[in-house]
């Protein structure tokens, strides 16, 4: 692990699944290069683990503000999180 990588987990709230949330997340994240993975929550929430350098994790907490164009973000949450040491990005069960 580096100095500067740290993980958060995020909560999504809003219009935010039936929207391509996770596949626009997995996209923005291989894109700053971080690991983690994204999953839709039964109570309409979309939640996901972030990990990476200090500056790319602060951009993908701003993207998720916007969100997809057809989400809805209302709020995002997020606290931090121990490194699972996963390697990549995926959508989660």
């Amino acid at each position: 692990m580096t100095p500067d990588r740290r993980c958060v987990m995020v909560r999504v709230t809003g219009h935010v699944q039936g929207v391509g949330f996770r596949d626009w997340t997995v996209r923005q994240a291989r894109g700053l290069d971080l690991d983690g993975w994204v999953s839709n929550e039964a109570d309409g929430s979309v939640k996901a683990l972030v990990c990476g350098s200090d500056r790319a994790v602060s951009a993908m907490l701003e993207a998720f503000m916007l969100g997809p164009e057809p989400a809805r973000v209302t709020d995002v949450l997020w606290t931090h999180a121990g490194d699972d040491g996963q390697s990549g990005f995926r959508i989660a069960p």
